[in-house]
């Protein structure tokens, strides 16, 4: 059943994420002729990539179980030289189950629809049930990712790639038998070098975490399995009286170095960064009150921008609100991943009593992280944005000399677009705005992939 051909009664009648544009597309094209407004810059030489929930038979049960499609814009020479959508295919479309129970445990029975990125040479498709999934520089699936069999477990959507040793930092939460949360580090020729089980009391749902030079921070926070939730697809539930708890280790540490560290409850999606001042640990991050909650919607709260320092000789963590403007899927220049970034980007929110589906803002917010202040990006009345991914202008350029790029939908036209913004002029218009070919519906996370750290 295709949603884009349904009459406006029957589309009123399906969850959020199957109508408007959260419904998936169901075929994958390839279009190298785009328009293009603005002068793209010469300097991008590379891939922007972005994965979602796209459901291959045009329905899912919850956002976050459709299959993984991704969207791809091959930027060279001052040009858009292609766009094109592929599927991840999983077993999950070239061998769909009659009965998808049957593929409790099996680790090759993932989507890819969270996250994209690149290590080690190869393009890793990442959500937090299963295995990761490998494609090549167009986007064809290669295969699963666990490391020659010694990954036993899924992995995270959400690791951090190290940009001075190149390792690869990542966890497990979604495991059954203790210990819950397992810790997870990949050389950087791709070989699992540690795989560390860490004591929980609670399987909590443990989207990201947060990693500086030496350390990683676990974010025990209190949206915990509940079978009772089951029903509605995702069982979890937001329980105050869990508490909620940061977790910080050295990065090469056991279970038995972790320390715990009291902090107000409250649920993280996406922190924005952390690093190192002296012997405090500074995070940004995107918090809100609760998730999956005691109103029973899942967006009825979104995040704002607060800082967390946890003070390491004292053991306490101080926490301030940095902003009121509601936002999420921060990201930092990748160069500056677990060390002191100056400048954070996130996509604006609409604020909370969405409860019917998350509202994508029609703006994108630059942080200066030492001050707080914001520069907005306007998208224009009826746009709505997307993740904000920086590119740097070259591999030694300035933290912000270089161009924020990001999807953008108009609701009006149903048109979607890449957007590339100059970061030191982040509130004029983007330098150039390549027009797609097709509606991109909204998804969750991506990549600019320049040619060199590809293989």
């Amino acid at each position: 059943m295709s949603t884009e051909s349904l009459t406006p009664t029957s589309a009123t009648a399906l969850p959020w994420h199957l109508r408007n544009n959260w419904a998936p597309v169901l075929d994958e094209i390839t279009e190298t002729e785009l328009r293009v407004d603005g002068v793209i810059p010469p300097q991008l030489t590379g891939t922007y990539v972005r994965t979602g929930p796209n459901p291959s038979t045009g329905t899912s049960k919850h956002w976050f179980f459709g299959d993984g499609m991704l969207h791809g814009v091959r930027l060279a020479n001052g040009k858009a030289e292609w766009y094109r959508n592929r599927f991840v295919h999983t077993p999950n479309i070239t061998d769909p189950l009659a009965d998808p129970m049957e593929a409790m445990g099996d680790l090759t029975r993932g989507t890819g629809n969270t996250h994209v990125l690149a290590h080690n040479g190869e393009l890793l498709c990442l959500e937090e049930g299963h295995w990761p999934w490998r494609v090549d520089s167009s986007l064809n699936t290669l295969g699963v990712q666990n490391y020659g069999g010694a990954l036993t477990s899924p992995m995270t959507a959400h690791p951090k790639v190290c940009p001075i040793t190149g390792e690869l930092i990542a966890f497990s939460y979604l495991n059954y038998e203790a210990p819950f949360l397992k810790y997870i580090r990949v050389s950087p020729d791709g070989q699992l070098v540690q795989f560390e089980g860490i004591d929980l009391p609670n399987i909590v749902m443990m989207h990201d975490f947060n990693v500086t030079q030496n350390h990683v921070v676990f974010m025990d926070l209190p949206v915990c399995f509940d079978l009772g939730e089951l029903e509605t697809g995702l069982p979890f539930k937001f329980n105050r009286d869990a508490g909620a708890r940061l977790g910080v280790m050295p990065r090469n540490g056991t279970n038995a170095d972790v320390r715990w560290f009291e902090i107000d409850p409250c649920y993280v999606f996406h922190p924005v960064n952390s690093h190192e001042e002296g012997n405090t640990i500074v995070l940004n991050v995107s918090r809100q009150n609760e998730a999956f909650g005691s109103s029973n919607d899942d967006y009825a709260e979104v995040g704002r921008l607060w800082r967390w320092v946890i003070d390491l000789d004292t053991g306490t963590v101080t926490e301030t609100q940095v902003d009121d403007r509601p936002g999420d899927f921060g990201r930092v220049d990748d160069r500056r991943v677990g060390l002191d970034a100056r400048y954070g980007y996130l996509m604006a929110l609409a604020g909370e009593g969405n409860a019917e589906e998350p509202v994508y803002g029609s703006a994108l917010w630059k942080y200066d992280l030492q001050t707080g202040a914001c520069t907005e990006h306007q998208l224009g009345d009826g746009v709505r944005g997307a993740e904000p991914v920086f590119a740097p202008a070259s591999p030694d350029a300035g933290e912000d000399e270089g161009w924020v790029i990001s999807l953008s939908h108009d609701t009006t036209s149903d048109q979607s677009r890449l957007l590339i913004i100059d970061a030191q002029d982040f509130s004029a218009p983007p330098v150039a705005t390549v027009h797609l070919p097709r509606r991109v519906p909204y998804g969750a996370h991506g990549s600019w992939v320049p040619d060199s750290v590809m293989a």
